[in-house]
């Protein structure tokens, strides 16, 4: 089967959760009426000369188009990220268990939020959380960088446990500023320590669109580089690569992606150590095709999460990261298992 081929199945699947997203919920619609909707508010034009009826609420109007569709395009953004996210990290470090939560980027991106939060303000507008999750995301990861480098040598193994270090202590330094900040305003922070989905607004959705593009952009045209990471060192430098160099770039540009997700999503765990090691499974290590259906199958992914947890407890939601916990949980005990046996 051929590599467009491929994709255009994975965008078909997209299409179809996105939809069936978008009609399920406390209130179920139709799909004819939410594409009706959609349409309608793209292209008013085209109910006009066709002289059709339109057969919905208002009220079902605003549930689509101000509050299911942002967080559906919202949650298939964030489920590409943090999937391109892992499958970059763990070419980069040579370790299938390395993922944005277990490298503590994730823990640093949501410190960097609840500081925004509840100490600082919005200080530069909307942009604020974004801007203080990418800081606390990279002071994550370089402190990961420097707890593996005081062994005095590299080990993508110790550098997943320096993640997990680090990513209790922040978390633990997260926590502590909870305690001191207004309590008051303490609980608007779950959504980002649990993960959800329910604040997308179309106006802010230019954020993470924006850094996604740019950033998976940049990471297709290196898939190359990344590749040669995956081959060891010593191949990497006989290609010219300044070994350190590109990986710090790796680095820093997985930081700004798994922050801004962060930053709208909260620290939804687990999803970048899924998916690409089950699509190695399939389709192989070669990042030039990896890093494009791990975009496609993470927002699948992610979208079809947020259905169950919209549904599971309705008309009460559950929190996405509890569920993507579980079932990375799990994952994460198969994959050891497996790797024992």
């Amino acid at each position: 089967m051929s590599f467009i081929y491929r994709i255009w199945i994975g965008l078909v699947i997209l299409i179809v959760s996105m939809s069936i997203a978008i009609s399920f919920g406390t209130a179920d619609i139709p799909l004819s009426l939410s594409w009706g909707i959609i349409l309608n508010q793209i292209s008013p034009e085209i109910f006009s000369r066709a002289n059709l009826a339109m057969e919905w609420s208002n009220g079902q109007q605003n549930i689509i188009w101000q509050i299911r569709a942002p967080r559906i395009i919202l949650g298939a953004l964030v489920g590409a990220g943090l999937a391109v996210t892992g499958c970059v990290l763990q070419t980069a470090t040579r370790n299938p268990l390395a993922d944005p939560h277990l490298m503590g980027v994730s823990s640093g991106a949501a410190f960097g939020a609840i500081v925004a939060i509840m100490h600082v303000g919005l200080i530069f507008g909307s942009i604020t959380i974004p801007v203080f999750a990418f800081c606390g995301a990279l002071v994550s990861i370089f402190m990961v960088i420097i707890v593996t480098k005081k062994t005095g040598f590299y080990d993508p193994n110790k550098l997943i446990l320096s993640g997990v270090a680090v990513s209790f202590v922040i978390m633990s330094a997260a926590n502590l500023l909870i305690f001191l900040g207004d309590h008051r305003a303490a609980h608007n922070v779950l959504f980002w320590m649990l993960g959800g989905l329910g604040l997308a607004q179309w106006r802010e959705l230019i954020y993470p669109l924006t850094i996604f593009i740019v950033c998976f952009t940049w990471f297709t045209l290196n898939s190359r580089k990344i590749n040669a990471l995956m081959a060891g060192e010593e191949i990497a430098a006989t290609l010219g690569i300044n070994i350190t160099k590109f990986r710090l770039k790796i680095f820093i540009c997985t930081a700004l992606l798994t922050s801004v997700m962060v930053a709208f999503s909260g620290a939804i765990g687990f999803v970048g150590l899924m998916i690409p090691h089950i699509l190695r499974m399939f389709i192989g290590a070669d990042n030039r095709q990896l890093i494009v259906f791990s975009a496609i199958y993470g927002a699948i992914f992610l979208v079809v999460v947020d259905i169950f947890a919209r549904k599971l407890l309705s008309p009460q939601e559950l929190p996405i990261g509890i569920i993507t916990g579980l079932i990375g949980g799990m994952f994460f005990i198969w994959m050891m298992s497996r790797k024992n046996n």
